[in-house]
């Protein structure tokens, strides 16, 4: 898939949290440490036209690679995800589950990726299906693309990404 910089009509999305701001701490309620579950999340600007979102959640600062957290498609294209809201198809993550995987990182502090695309279609992909399987499904189909940074440091240690 081409780097989104690379997208010949790429339309910029607003993608904003009332729990944390770009860049800022992700509150421990949604992480590991916490009840795991995920962040409201609010996305402005997408274009006419927009059939569905996607929404991906990683961590680039996992030891071991990009690890996923999240993978959901087929969202509406609706302005508001509250809090623990599934509205979607969700894909395996690297925690091996089909549901939101809050950050959890085994050591120093994490940036937390949370990316929303808008797509001209909605996805046939089944639940369950990999971030392969869904990027190769969203090809060409993104009309726009927002993100929002959160970071975490963990006060307790496991094993997790």
């Amino acid at each position: 898939m081409k780097a989104v910089n690379e997208l010949p009509h790429f339309h910029a999305l607003r993608l904003s949290s009332e729990a944390f701001p770009n860049l800022g701490e992700i509150p421990r309620k949604y992480t590991c440490e916490g009840i795991n579950i995920s962040p409201p999340l609010h996305v402005e600007g997408f274009p006419s036209g927009t059939k569905s979102l996607v929404l991906v959640v990683e961590d680039p600062d996992a030891p071991a690679g990009t690890w996923i957290h999240w993978l959901m498609w087929n969202i509406p294209p609706v302005h508001d995800l509250h809090e623990g809201d599934a509205s979607g198809v969700q894909g395996l993550n690297d925690f091996g589950v089909t549901v939101y995987g809050g950050p959890c990182p085994p050591s120093g502090s994490h940036h937390y990726h949370f990316k929303v695309y808008a797509l001209d279609t909605v996805l046939e992909l089944p639940e369950g299906s990999t971030r392969q399987e869904l990027e190769w499904a969203m090809d060409k189909h993104i009309v726009a693309y927002g993100e929002l940074i959160g970071r975490y440091k963990r006060t307790r240690h496991h094993s997790f990404a």
